[in-house]
This record gives structure tokens, C-alpha cells and sequence, in this order.
């Protein structure tokens, strides 16, 4: 195993109702006023945004509300959000949603903290920042991870360059989780937040050298927790123990929990859907099931023992003739579990069809935003990631 350092500062507070207790909780943060950031018409609609601003209310903060995030939250929202928290004199943004919501809060923050530089500088990686204003969340999608992540990604819909950026500064406050709350989600993005979940994992698992075996247990309980609960909510939507299982490992799943002890994270999946959800503005739980068999089968030699493992451990393979028959069995299972949780396998499948042109700009653009290189499983650079973007195909 290699050495670590472990930082999951975020209060979560989990259950039943607990969107009510939102006010005062950030009362005991010392918090008085508040940006409410959000997404579409569902939060209002639904009556969430009424009772979360109602909770504020009682509590005596102040607050004023931004909505209108989408999926790949777009940088204009971001500078929108900062000049409207900057007016107002916002201590905390509350981001009332899921991933995207919570990713283009903590963006907020950062341009908060410094409002004379650009943020999207930090994405560019120009720059690291000194400082983010508190984030805190309500909750209401199981996938990103984001309420307990110390990442965020923002795209910029001038360049099309979709960039994610990792600091410990933006880590939440403050999680409010309720499962309740998802259960009205359409079973698509439901499907694609448990991807996205299993693959905050499979980004840590698949790693070469020493592994820590209480990390590796607990990555592959996750794993198997996760598709277990995925094929539930399938078939019930309403089923609250599978909700709450989803959301938790939501969590664990990308608060750095899983990949302890192991030398770095791959993450080339992620990367690679990226510059797909940058140019075709694609459902990233679903870009990532369409671009993860054809990775996993580029790079499974270079990482064999791994692959096994996955096969043996968490899908249940029967060990074959020899390690690649039994690690290209665990492939194909993964893949079979994506097709009947109804996730695209193939970029046709996810309804993109690029050209070799888009192509080799996506691998072009992946291996800039990386620096050259990505991957712990087996180390990318710009050539490997146009070819499995052909073989994605």
C-alpha cells in the first residue's frame, strides 16, 4: 500500500425530512444570508424550494435565489451566481439539487473568495486558488458525489472545453440528504447516477501497485451494493431502503473513501466523457457507460491482476482457463449489467456518432486539459485516447 493523507470535513445530516432542518442548521454555521441556487422548475414545482426557503425563514436568514443550472453547468451561470451572491452579500450558497447544481456553487465560491480573478483560470489550470466561500447542499440526486467531493466540473460553452478541478477548499459545509427526494427521479437519470457512482469507484480501483485490502473490500462492497440497488430501483422507483443505499454510497463513492492506500486515480473514463458532455452536451452517467467497456478493454493487460479481482470479487466470475479469459468475462459482465439497467455500451448506443475529425479533437483536447498524460491503469496519452474513442464506436 502507499501512504495517505484523509480529509472528509463535510457535516452530513441524513433522512427522512431533513430538507426542514436546513435553516437551522445553518444557523449553528453562523450563517445570516444566502444565496439559493438551483436547477430547473422541478425544485419549485415539487414544492421543495418552498419549504427549504420556508425553513430559512424561520430561522431568520436572509436569502435570494439563483436557478436555471443544466446538466455540464455552464461558466455564464457561474459568473451570473457570483455577481448576484456579491450583491447581496451572500455568506454561504446553498446548492438545492444534484451534482451540477452543487459543482456550479462551489464555483460561486471560488469566484467569490477572489472576485478580481477569473475563475475559469482554476479549470484551465492557470492558477490555484487561496480561498471559497461556504457551500452547503439539500440533496436531491444520487450520482455526482459532489457533496462530499473536493472536485467540481464547469464547462465553458464559449470554447466547448467541459474541465473539471480538484481543491480541498470547496469541500461542503454541510450535506442535507433525504432519499425521498430522488424517488421522483425518471428512472433514466436514476440509471445514470448509479453509473456515474460505480464509476467515482472504478476510477480508484483499477490502479497499478500496492492496494490497501480494507480499501479494496469496502470499494467492492460499494460496487456491488450500488448494482444490486440499481436493478431495485429499476423495477420499484419508490423503494426508499435502495434510495437511501444509492445516495450514501453516492457519497463514499467519491469522497476519496474508496481509493485509499492506492497509488493515484485513473479517472481516463471520466476525462474522456468530459470532452463528450463538451461537445455534445451528452448525460454524463451515460457518456461514461459508453466509453468505459471500450477503455477497459485497451488497457485490461496492463492492469491484469485488477481486472481479475473486479471479475472474481464484484461480479462474481468463475475463474476461466487463463487470467484474460476470466478479466474479458468481468468486462462483459459490467457491460451486461449497463444494457439491462438500460446505459448505453457504444457511442452509437448513447446517440453520438463523431467523426474522425471530432475525434482526434476530443482526444487533443483530453490529453491538454490532463497535461500531457492520464491514467494509473495504463498511462494515456492523445493517440490511446482517439483510439478508444474509435473503438467506443
Amino acid at each position: 500500500m502507499f501512504d495517505f493523507q484523509y480529509y472528509a470535513p463535510t457535516r452530513v445530516v441524513f433522512g427522512r425530512g431533513a430538507e426542514a432542518r436546513t435553516g437551522q442548521l445553518l444557523r449553528e454555521l453562523g450563517v445570516n444570508r444566502v444565496l439559493v441556487h438551483y436547477g430547473g422548475q422541478s425544485a419549485v414545482r415539487s414544492g421543495l424550494l418552498d419549504r427549504v426557503e420556508a425553513s430559512l425563514d424561520e430561522a431568520g436568514i436572509a436569502h435570494t435565489r439563483l436557478g436555471g443550472v443544466v446538466p455540464n453547468p455552464r461558466l455564464s451561470k457561474v459568473r451570473e451566481g457570483a455577481r448576484l451572491a456579491r450583491d447581496f452579500g451572500a455568506e454561504l450558497i446553498l446548492a438545492v439539487g444534484g451534482g451540477s447544481v452543487i459543482d456550479s456553487s462551489k464555483a460561486i465560491g471560488y469566484s467569490l473568495a477572489e472576485p478580481e480573478e477569473d475563475v475559469w483560470d482554476l479549470y484551465a489550470r492557470k492558477r490555484k486558488p487561496r480561498g471559497c466561500f461556504p457551500v452547503a447542499c439539500v440533496l436531491t440526486i444520487a450520482a455526482a458525489g459532489s457533496e462530499m467531493s473536493n472536485s467540481s466540473v464547469i464547462t465553458n460553452e464559449e470554447t466547448g472545453e467541459k474541465r473539471g478541478y480538484r481543491n480541498d477548499l470547496c469541500r461542503l459545509k454541510l450535506a442535507i440528504m433525504n432519499p425521498e427526494l430522488t424517488v421522483t427521479l425518471p428512472p433514466y437519470q436514476t440509471a445514470a447516477g448509479c453509473t456515474d457512482i460505480l464509476m467515482h469507484t472504478l476510477e480508484r480501483y483499477f490502479t497499478q501497485g500496492g492496494t490497501l485490502e480494507l480499501t479494496d473490500r469496502i470499494a467492492e462492497g460499494l460496487l456491488r451494493t450500488v448494482m444490486k440497488s440499481a436493478l431495485i430501483l429499476r423495477d420499484d422507483p419508490a423503494n426508499y431502503d435502495a434510495r437511501a443505499e444509492v445516495m450514501w454510497a453516492s457519497s463514499l463513492s467519491h469522497n476519496d473513501l474508496t481509493g485509499l492506500g492506492a497509488n493515484g486515480m485513473d479517472f481516463v473514463p471520466h476525462g474522456l466523457e468530459h470532452e463528450l458532455g463538451g461537445m455534445f452536451d451528452v448525460t454524463h452517467g451515460a457518456g461514461l457507460s459508453a466509453v468505459w467497456p471500450a477503455w477497459a478493454r485497451y488497457v485490461y493487460r496492463d492492469c491484469l491482476p485488477r481486472f481479475v479481482q473486479f471479475a472474481v470479487n464484484v461480479m462474481e466470475i468463475r475463474p476461466g482457463a487463463s487470467d484474460e479469459e476470466t478479466a474479458l468475462a468481468g468486462i462483459a459482465a459490467l457491460e451486461d449489467f449497463f444494457r439491462s439497467i438500460h446505459m448505453p455500451v457504444t457511442l452509437k448506443e448513447l446517440g453520438v456518432e463523431p467523426t474522425e475529425e471530432q475525434i482526434l479533437a476530443m482526444a487533443a483536447s483530453c490529453a491538454k486539459g490532463a497535461g500531457g498524460k492520464k491514467g494509473t491503469a495504463k498511462v494515456m496519452y492523445e493517440a490511446d485516447m482517439a483510439e478508444i474513442y474509435r473503438l467506443a464506436r
